[in-house]
């Protein structure tokens, strides 16, 4: 195998150390958001539903918080997502309002996990859109 030459080796690193830099970029999370991301999933309600409220970034005190709720998207198909043995029940039926009820009680109990912490002066929900269009759900306009 042929030598590199020395210009090729310093774009090799230097190329490398961007790819990298971009890598940690995308993983990195502020110590602050890990912390509370941590305790959501430590709390027995939030860590054990099935779809993970997180927080995503901190923005002048305002915890900007995920969610798979919106108008863009019919509850009915967050639903099925989240639960999709309910997938073909009725809106009207006891299954699906029991549900839609412990998604909401489970968003209200990790936003007040969330306000708890001193630093934290609100919320604002951001729509999931990754989660939802890993999961086959093409959000609407907002």
């Amino acid at each position: 195998m042929p030598e590199l030459d020395r210009g090729t080796k310093i774009y090799a690193a230097v190329l490398l150390a961007a790819v990298l830099g971009l890598v940690f970029l995308a993983l990195y999370q502020p110590p602050q958001v890990a912390r509370l991301n941590d305790l959501l999933a430590a709390d027995p309600q939030v860590g054990s539903f099935p779809y993970r409220f997180r927080v995503l970034r901190i923005d002048n005190g305002v915890a900007v918080m995920s969610t798979p709720r919106s108008s863009a998207v019919p509850v009915a198909q967050v639903l099925g997502k989240i639960f999709p043995d309910l997938s073909n029940a009725e809106p009207s039926s006891p299954r699906f309002r029991k549900l839609q009820d412990q998604l909401a009680s489970t968003q209200k109990h990790a936003k007040a996990l969330v306000l708890k912490d001193p630093d934290i002066k609100g919320i604002q929900w951001e729509l999931d859109k990754d989660w939802l269009m890993q999961h086959g759900v093409q959000p609407g306009p907002l």
